[in-house]
């Protein structure tokens, strides 16, 4: 089996900045630590940048809040928040870092094997793109769950309830 090759800057940002437009609600993209693994379905792309972890997920930000046709839904580890500093060194900076990155954003927190189950139904029928850093740090993953910019979840639920009853016969 050949081994994933490690892609240079130009190469990862190449790919996001080819693959973001062709995304749209129900895509994800993921920025992962670097034990992230490798998953098997087809619709999943992985990626090995090569690059920062809040470098990475500060360009796929700026990629989608810049996209005039995508939003992001934010997850995070739940369990990052309980990590210890002297089991996992520098995560008290990281976490800090990372509030940083996202303070704007549309965040919420989950256990990772319930964010995981999610991205696993999602790819059953939607793609994925996750691009693997170098961090070495637990829990760390960013999951981008993408949602349409100019048709917001309020304005759906607004036209589902003024749509009339249909009964199934």
């Amino acid at each position: 089996m050949a081994a994933t090759p490690r892609l240079t800057k130009l190469d990862w940002e190449r790919q996001l900045d080819t693959t973001l437009p062709l995304y749209g609600h129900r895509n994800w993209i993921v920025v992962a630590d670097s034990a992230y693994p490798a998953q098997s379905k087809p619709g999943i792309e992985t990626l090995v940048s090569g690059a920062g972890q809040l470098e990475v997920a500060r360009k796929v930000l700026d990629a989608v809040n810049a996209s005039r046709h995508v939003r992001a839904n934010i997850y995070l580890d739940q369990e990052l928040q309980f990590v210890a500093e002297k089991d996992a060194p520098g995560v008290t900076r990281y976490r800090s870092q990372l509030d940083d990155l996202l303070k704007n954003a549309n965040k919420a927190t989950m256990l990772h094997e319930q964010i995981i189950a999610k991205l696993d139904q999602v790819s059953q029928v939607f793609r994925v793109l996750i691009i693997k850093s170098e961090l070495t740090i637990p829990y760390t993953t960013i999951f981008f769950e993408l949602g349409c910019a100019y048709w917001p979840a309020d304005a759906e639920q607004r036209m589902r309830e003024a749509m009339p009853a249909t009964s199934s016969k």
